[in-house]
């Protein structure tokens, strides 16, 4: 039997519900497949941070690195000022880790209606680079409090981390039946960044010469993301394009309560992460309102890492007929994941 460390962040708000929910459909799969997943919580989030005034020590950050994959729920509250649990445990883990590609799938349910757009066949995959640009910290405030102060944020992009993010991109695109590939950037003013972006892109597809590939400025495809997602097959773009580009995507879907993510190390030097991208609502938690579907759609692209591809599709068929069944029908967390773990249920038997 195959066995995987699943180091578990349920977090804040509504994430312990809807990890909850997942895990239920984790092991509904897991016992078909005769896999065994090792569980470790983390109570890491909020509660925590109040607790030790720390967001992630760096000794539970060396016990993470032993898991295979982690689940996060949820990450964020009022209590604690902003910023703080975001770079200090989200965006530690996604650096301190190396989870150099977010990866966030843009699907279209038969039963889902956008709200957004008439189109009725999007699916597609955005490669979120996830390590350098805005996110990296560089900056600096000067005079900060007065009527002269300036503030920086320097956008950081190498070359190696240009080249490898693009390089998972064209490799996602090839096996795909579209094989196809846009970058998304800026280079018309981004001169520097986009400049770099763009020559690494040209350079490695010509070793892809069965992929077809596309340009477009961010704002041309945030306005495309709407009108026409059709176009649209493999999307690589840098972090701050990506972060926004990602939630226009999750409302052309559904939702972002149907939004799905992986934050990748592809090398398998440290865990990967999956979490539903919708924050923490502290405003419904424990009230039963969440939706679980994008995290038991994580939990799908966790599988799926793992190799366990046909455990992946089972989830992701579950899914499918859940939201097909759903329509306007008023149903609560426990309720939807129960629905979705006696589907494959059913399945096995």
């Amino acid at each position: 039997m195959k066995s995987f460390n699943l180091a578990v962040i349920a977090g804040d708000g509504i994430g312990p519900e809807v990890v909850a929910q997942g895990l239920k459909v984790l092991d509904v799969v897991a016992a078909k497949y005769q896999v065994n997943f090792v569980k470790k919580n983390y109570e890491l989030g909020a509660a925590f941070w109040h607790k030790t005034k720390a967001a992630l020590p760096d000794d539970v950050m060396n016990d993470l690195a032993k898991a295979d994959v982690i689940l996060l729920g949820a990450v964020g509250d009022p209590s604690v000022p902003s910023g703080t649990l975001e770079r200090g445990l989200l965006l530690k883990l996604r650096f301190g880790f190396d989870h150099f590609v977010n990866l966030r799938p843009a699907r279209l349910f038969a039963g889902v209606k956008s709200a957004v757009t008439n189109s009725n066949n999007i699916d597609f995959l955005v490669v979120r680079e996830g390590t350098e640009g805005l996110y990296v910290g560089a900056g600096q405030v000067k005079d900060e409090g007065s009527k002269s102060e300036l503030a920086t944020e320097e956008s950081i992009n190498t070359y190696k981390g240009v080249e490898r993010v693009i390089r998972y991109a064209f490799n996602k695109a090839k096996v795909r039946p579209r094989q196809k590939l846009t970058l998304v950037h800026k280079n018309n003013v981004l001169v520097r960044a986009g400049g770099l972006w763009t020559r690494v892109f040209n350079e490695v597809a010509k070793e892809f010469p069965e992929v077809k590939t596309d340009y477009l400025h961010v704002d041309a495809a945030a306005m495309f993301f709407v009108t026409n997602p059709d176009r649209f097959d493999v999307v690589v773009t840098d972090n701050l394009f990506g972060d926004i580009l990602t939630d226009i995507a999750a409302a052309i879907c559904g939702g972002i309560g149907l939004a799905a993510s992986a934050n990748i190390n592809p090398t398998g030097k440290f865990p990967s992460m999956f979490e539903p991208v919708h924050g923490s609502a502290p405003d419904i938690a424990g009230k039963n309102l969440a939706d679980p579907t994008a995290t038991i759609l994580s939990i799908a692209m966790m599988l799926d890492h793992l190799g366990l591809v046909d455990a992946a599709r089972d989830v992701e068929t579950a899914v499918a007929q859940d939201l097909l069944n759903r329509k306007d029908s008023k149903r609560g967390t426990d309720e939807i994941g129960a629905a979705i773990s006696n589907a494959i249920s059913k399945a096995v038997a």
